[in-house]
C-alpha cells in the first residue's frame, strides 16, 4: 500500500503543469467528456504498461525524432481544426466522428506522452521495484496520472460553460500551436546540428502553418458571409 501511495503521488506531481495536462484542456473543445476519459484513459494503462514492463526498450525501437515529428503533426492538425466552423464539423463528422473520437484522443495522448517525464518516472519506479511489483507500479502510475489529466479535462470543460461561446476555441488553437512549432523544433533539433538551419526550417513550418490557418479562417468567414 505504501509503494501503491508513493508512486501514485509522485507520477500526480510529476503530471501537473505538463503538456499533456493542458492538450485535455483544448481537447475539451472538441470532444465530449466520455470520449475524452475513455481515450485517456486506455492510452495510459497502455503507455505505462509498456514503460513498467519494457523499460527503454520503447524508446530504443522507435526513433526520437519521429516520436516527436508525429507528436508535431497531430498539434499543428489539431490547431487548425479548432479554427473550424461548428457546421463544417458537423457536416464532415456526423455521428462517424464521435464514433472513433475516443480513438483520435487516445492517438494524441499517446504520442504526446509518449517518452515524457511521467512515463521516464514509470520506467525508473518499475526497474528499481522490478517485475515482482510490476502490476502494483503500474496501477499506481496510471491511477496518479489519470487522476492529474483528469483535473485538466474538468478546468476545460468548466471553461467550456462559463466562457464566450467560441473562446475555448481559439484557446485550444492557441496551446496546440505553441506546442506544435515547439515540437517540430524539437524533432529538426534531433536531425540537424545546426542551429541556423533548424531555426529556419523551424520558421518555414510556422509559416506554411499559418497560411493554412488563413485559408481556414477565409472559408469559414466566407461561408458565413
Amino acid at each position: 500500500m505504501l509503494l501503491f501511495l508513493k508512486v501514485m503521488l509522485t507520477e500526480f506531481i510529476a503530471e501537473m503543469g505538463d503538456k499533456t495536462q493542458l492538450m485535455l484542456i483544448a481537447l475539451t473543445s472538441k470532444y465530449k467528456l466520455r470520449d475524452i476519459i475513455l481515450g485517456t484513459a486506455v492510452a495510459i494503462l497502455v503507455l505505462n504498461g509498456l514503460a513498467v514492463l519494457l523499460g527503454g526498450v520503447v524508446g530504443a525501437l522507435i526513433p526520437a525524432w519521429l516520436i516527436k515529428a508525429i507528436a508535431a503533426g497531430a498539434f499543428l492538425y489539431f490547431a487548425l481544426t479548432s479554427l473550424k466552423a461548428e457546421d463544417d464539423e458537423e457536416e464532415e463528422g456526423g455521428k462517424s466522428k464521435l464514433k472513433f473520437a475516443p480513438l483520435a484522443v487516445f492517438c494524441t495522448f499517446f504520442v504526446a506522452e509518449l517518452g515524457d517525464k511521467t512515463q521516464l518516472t514509470a520506467m525508473t519506479f518499475g526497474a528499481n521495484e522490478g517485475l515482482g511489483a510490476a502490476v502494483i507500479v503500474w496501477l499506481a502510475c496510471s491511477v496518479g496520472l489519470f487522476a492529474a489529466d483528469m483535473l485538466g479535462m474538468l478546468l476545460g470543460y468548466l471553461m467550456k460553460t462559463k466562457m464566450p461561446e467560441g473562446i475555448l476555441n481559439y484557446i485550444a488553437f492557441a496551446i496546440f500551436s505553441v506546442f506544435g512549432v515547439y515540437t517540430a523544433w524539437q524533432c529538426l533539433s534531433l536531425v540537424m546540428t545546426d542551429t541556423t538551419w533548424i531555426i529556419v526550417a523551424t520558421a518555414a513550418i510556422a509559416v506554411l502553418f499559418a497560411a493554412a490557418c488563413v485559408l481556414m479562417w477565409k472559408k469559414n468567414h466566407k461561408k458565413a458571409a
